[in-house]
């Protein structure tokens, strides 16, 4: 059974006010991959993740959760 991850970045992102290009420059990624990953069609690694909480000072627990 495979789960699907749902986040909350969009929500965060607008919060702070930054386009999906300032933020995929903040954590070295292209537009496109915050667009994927906004859409869920690509789970970001943990790595990515992690810069992405960072940036938005939460955890990824906060910005990332998995729906069974």
């Amino acid at each position: 059974m495979k789960n699907n991850i749902d986040n909350r970045i969009r929500e965060y992102r607008k919060s702070f006010k930054y386009t999906q290009q300032q933020l995929a420059e903040k954590v070295g990624v292209t537009r496109l991959t915050i667009i994927s990953i906004e859409k869920k069609r690509y789970e970001p690694s943990v790595g990515l993740a992690i810069k992405i909480a960072k940036v938005f000072d939460c955890t990824v627990e906060e910005l990332f959760t998995v729906e069974e």
